[in-house]
């Protein structure tokens, strides 16, 4: 038998976000004291699977296509639809192929009552962006936003940019609302740097989960000179100027080494 856990919410006005973990449910025998019968008891164990329900009150979730499980209550559904450019478009993981000119989709879902995402198991980060607030992030970590969110695709205009692990479009996010992004670790594994003004932050982009969208990248060498270049062995780094701040997943490359 299943059992669903609380382990993680959120809530932003009219959007709670509820992460549950799986778990399977097993009766174990208790020995019992000189005078007491044996006994059962239920044991959870974590089978590594997650899933996220959202509660809406009269408001909006932008999912990204090929999440939904099932949904009940008072709600409408329709499918989003902007072109990819420098204004416009969003979900980055359906604009991957980089400058192709494909459109982006993502299933609004509006009203109220509950939707569950599929089960997964993929990490999690909850955020919560303020009135303000532009992020960039990895094209294959956007996961869910609140409608209150402004989602577009970022277009890097240089050249370095296209080159990078991201391609040369990432969703950008900008205002207030709830925020789900998929992580390769756990929320706990994240490192936040923040980057003061007058400072830089150089680092592998397969490390970067999202960074602040005035933080404009740059791709290149981590040296100068061809030559250099390849004594480094460091190929191409992502070099940003604060102020800002990067999440990075560290553990994340340390792991895949290993294998």
């Amino acid at each position: 038998m299943s059992y669903r856990i609380v382990i993680q919410t959120e809530t932003n006005r009219g959007l709670k976000a509820e992460l549950y973990a799986i778990c399977k449910v097993a009766d174990q025998l208790v020995q019992g004291a000189a005078d007491h019968e044996p006994s059962f008891r239920q044991i959870y164990k974590d089978t590594g699977m997650r899933q996220i329900k959202f509660m809406l009150n009269n408001d909006s979730v932008v999912l990204e296509p090929g999440i939904l499980s099932y949904s009940h209550g008072n709600l409408s559904f329709e499918v989003v639809q902007q072109q990819a450019g420098q204004s416009g478009g969003f979900l980055g993981r359906a604009v991957r192929s980089a400058g192709t000119g494909e459109s982006a989709y993502g299933t609004r879902v509006s009203g109220t009552g509950e939707v569950w995402t599929e089960p997964t198991r993929k990490h999690f980060v909850f955020a919560n962006m303020e009135g303000g607030d532009s992020m960039l992030v990895d094209d294959k970590a956007y996961y869910a936003a609140q409608g209150s969110l402004r989602l577009s695709t970022h277009q890097h205009t240089k050249v370095q940019g296209a080159l990078s692990g991201n391609g040369l479009m990432q969703p950008r996010l900008d205002g207030e609302g709830l925020l789900v992004i998929e992580s390769p670790v756990s929320v706990h594994e994240i490192e936040i740097l923040d980057v003061l003004r007058g400072e830089t932050v150089t680092v592998d982009g397969d490390m970067m989960l999202m960074y602040t969208a005035t933080m404009n990248p740059r791709l290149g060498p981590l040296v100068k000179g061809l030559r250099n270049a390849a004594r480094s062995g460091e190929g191409l780094v992502y070099t940003l100027d604060g102020p800002g701040q990067v999440f990075l997943t560290p553990t994340h490359i340390a792991a895949g080494s290993l294998a």
